[in-house]
């Protein structure tokens, strides 16, 4: 069984704020079924930006760049997807050390 996307982000934002990590809910999608996007903002203009993806070959989720470099580059590209998926959950981390958590097994 799946996790609705509300709750895993909800996960997602305690277990960052026990790291101390700051971290914000930008745009809320779909309760259930919304795609979620992490910006990473690491406080010196730049950001990354990621997306969970489905590997075809493996069959695992994985989360993946969908864009990086300059914030306002990035924050450009998040508003283009949310122009054509209006139940996406954007979620920003601000970090000058560039943790996000999203390397842990446990949130894949």
């Amino acid at each position: 069984m799946r996790l609705t996307a509300e709750v895993w982000v909800s996960a997602y934002l305690k277990r960052l704020s026990l790291l101390t990590i700051p971290a914000f809910v930008v745009a809320k999608g779909d309760l259930t079924a919304g795609a979620v996007l992490v910006k990473l903002n690491t406080l010196d203009g730049k950001a990354c930006c990621y997306q969970r993806s489905f590997d075809l070959i493996t069959g695992e989720r994985q989360w993946v760049v969908l864009s990086e470099g300059d914030e306002t580059d990035v924050d450009a590209s998040i508003e283009k997807q949310r122009s054509f998926d209006c139940d996406l959950w954007v979620i920003e981390v601000e970090d000058a050390e560039g943790r996000h958590l999203l390397d842990d097994p446990s949130l894949v």
